[in-house]
């Protein structure tokens, strides 16, 4: 695995070089789409971005949990949690470059 991480910047410079926008614009929209990506998460939608995945969240109920150093029962608070389903294409991309 590689320890590199794509952040916000990158992805804007990818924006900028390949759209030709200005640096500033460029992180305008990144931040445009990423926000409404969370906004729609926040409102309980699933947000699908075709050949990529989708996102949704999940609740998830209370139940009784235990500490594995201790043993000691531990009740564990309803809540809702984010999960992210990989299309196939993806999926098979990722797996693509498992073999090289």
């Amino acid at each position: 695995m590689s320890d590199k991480t794509l952040t916000r910047m990158d992805l804007s410079d990818a924006v900028h070089e390949q759209v030709g926008l200005s640096r500033n614009e460029s992180a305008d929209l990144v931040e445009s789409v990423l926000q409404h990506i969370s906004d729609a998460l926040v409102d309980g939608e699933q947000v699908k971005i075709s050949s990529f995945g989708t996102f949704s969240c999940r609740d998830k109920a209370a139940r009784v949990g235990r500490n594995p150093k201790t043993g000691e029962e531990v009740p564990i608070h309803p809540r809702r949690v984010l999960t992210f389903r990989p299309s196939h294409l993806m999926k098979d991309k990722v797996a693509a470059g498992n073999k090289a």
